[in-house]
């Protein structure tokens, strides 16, 4: 059979599905394709660990993996349960030597205001406009979608998750990160 260049073509018994690429339509719009270099940002934001930095951009994170992930509102529940398995499993990330940010369209206050209450320890960048959030498929306004991206060392987007469920998705991407360094 012969390789399909946009689709890749699957056939299970007498029926044949068609497979969508490495690109992904989003709901919040066209998520950026893996293997490619991932869309750069520069943003504000809030860690209580780096109080001096204001701003946050994709080559600060050169060298490190990163995941990079986008939700809806901070104190909203998924939210909280989201930021919650992150922070859990930070210290397997770190080890690792790989970074997590969040991003949403929150204030700096307001992201201030949830790492304290939250005891979170990674960095939220704020995304009022939604320009990041669209440049990976991830905007639906006046809100961020809960989409994760993984982005190697060299900024090359590895893996990408839409439509995320909270519970249980850093575990998902911490699974994700150790596959992929072992290949």
């Amino acid at each position: 059979m012969k390789r399909r260049s946009l689709l890749q073509t699957a056939v299970l018994g007498a029926g044949i599905f068609l497979l969508a690429p490495t690109r992904v339509r989003a709901l919040g719009g066209q998520a950026p394709q893996t293997g490619i270099k991932a869309p750069d940002f520069d943003l504000p934001g809030f860690s209580p660990v780096q109080p001096d930095q204001k701003h946050w951009s994709l080559t600060d994170f050169q060298g490190r993996w990163l995941v990079l992930y986008f939700y809806p509102r901070d104190f909203t529940s998924g939210c909280t349960i989201e930021a919650h398995g992150f922070q859990d499993a930070l210290p397997a990330f770190k080890k690792k030597g790989a970074e997590v940010v969040a991003i949403s369209a929150d204030s700096l206050s307001d992201h201030e205001s949830f790492c304290s209450s939250e005891e979170l320890k990674f960095p939220l960048l704020s995304d009022p406009d939604g320009v990041v959030s669209k440049a990976y498929g991830s905007w639906m306004a006046p809100y961020s979608m809960r989409h994760t991206f993984l982005i190697d060392p060299e900024s090359v987007l590895q893996a990408v998750w839409t439509g995320v469920r909270p519970v249980g998705h850093a575990n998902e991407v911490f699974t994700r990160l150790n596959q992929l360094e072992t290949s």
